[in-house]
């Protein structure tokens, strides 16, 4: 088989906000950007790597889910507990020091990890985790 990983969803709750971290501060590209509904559905991904994507979507369009639901992802997405995404850079401080700057979420400096990788994490706009990894040379 040749199977690829196409895209992955990770949810928001201020499309500007999140076009600002995805695009503006990690230099990923912009795919489709579509309104409906009142809401908004962004794909991003990085340079030079199309087959690869995130969906930003709105988690109230989540089809069958109740209030309760919407409500538990909305206090999820706040701690940082509903959605992961893990990223991979040839320079994990570099990355971290243009974040910092940039004052998004800190969540952990970049630390060497006893299951041998060097790694930070950060919060996007909507809280989502972002781990982001030293590439292994």
């Amino acid at each position: 088989m040749n199977i690829t990983i196409h895209a992955s969803f990770l949810p928001h709750n201020d499309a500007e906000a999140s076009l600002g971290f995805y695009r503006d501060l990690l230099g990923f590209e912009v795919r489709n950007d579509v309104a409906y509904g009142g809401m908004r559905w962004i794909t991003v991904g990085p340079v030079g790597q199309p087959g690869t994507s995130i969906v930003l979507y709105p988690p109230g369009s989540t089809p069958g889910i109740t209030e309760d639901e919407r409500r538990t992802i909305a206090e999820m997405m706040a701690k940082g507990t509903f959605a992961l995404l893990l990223l991979a850079t040839p320079d994990v401080d570099g990355t971290f020091d243009r974040l910092q700057a940039h004052e998004a979420d800190i969540v952990q400096e970049p630390t060497d990890q006893p299951y041998g990788v060097r790694d930070c994490a950060v919060r996007d706009p909507a809280g989502n985790m972002i781990r982001i990894q030293q590439q292994k040379r």
